[in-house]
């Protein structure tokens, strides 16, 4: 009988550490994106997911998967799931992950493969929502691009992503943070008209973690 009662008390002693490991695991976030998710534009160490993970605090856990110069798009000049940083995000196993691509995809070369986009960013989304994890799945509309904007990226473009991703939200039952909104009225943050500065990648982190927060 001492021993029936020895045997169950080590099993709930192990139970509770198993139950306190668990609770103490901390939320994995992948920020999948360009070079404005890597931080070009703001100060080292002041990216958007860096700052994202301040907000947030240590339960969670934020993995800055961004590469520069990356498209959305598969035929772009740059396809972002050709990269290493793709698979590592896969392999982070997320419970949350935020995507914003498509800037890289407004420039002429990338665009003239518009009618692929929204086939494309479904497929990228789904590669998530397939995973283990089963993460909740954020869709970035892009920040916006002042003026004429630089590098071949522009406004026109970024306006017309917008309209597209709508249905596809909604279609793949995805949370959506606005970072055209957060940065619109505020073209002083985006000073070479389509990186964020410091300051502008601390709005793109208070946006993300609002739209976290709210689930």
């Amino acid at each position: 009988m001492k021993l029936r009662t020895c045997f169950a008390g080590l099993c709930a002693l192990l139970l509770s550490f198993v139950t306190l490991s668990a609770a103490e695991e901390p939320i994995k976030v992948a920020c999948i994106g360009d070079s404005i998710t890597q931080g070009a534009g703001a100060d080292r160490g002041k990216s958007y997911p860096d700052q994202l993970q301040a907000l947030l605090g240590e339960k969670y856990k934020v993995g800055n998967f961004g590469v520069s110069g990356r498209t959305l798009l598969q035929k772009g000049d740059n396809p972002y799931r050709k990269e290493k940083k793709y698979q590592e995000a896969l392999k982070m196993l997320p419970n949350i992950v935020i995507i914003m691509l498509g800037t890289n995809d407004t420039k002429p070369q990338n665009w003239k493969h518009e009618a692929e986009f929204v086939g494309d960013y479904r497929d990228l989304i789904k590669s998530f929502q397939e995973l283990p994890s089963k993460p909740k799945v954020y869709v970035c509309r892009p920040c916006p691009v002042p003026g004429k904007g630089n590098f071949g990226i522009n406004e026109e473009n970024v306006l017309k992503i917008i309209e597209r991703l709508g249905p596809l939200i909604k279609e793949l039952d995805c949370g959506m943070i606005d970072m055209h909104a957060a940065l619109l009225e505020k073209a002083a943050m985006l000073p070479d008209r389509v990186h964020p500065n410091t300051a502008g990648a601390g709005e793109m982190a208070k946006a993300a973690a609002k739209a976290i927060a709210s689930k």
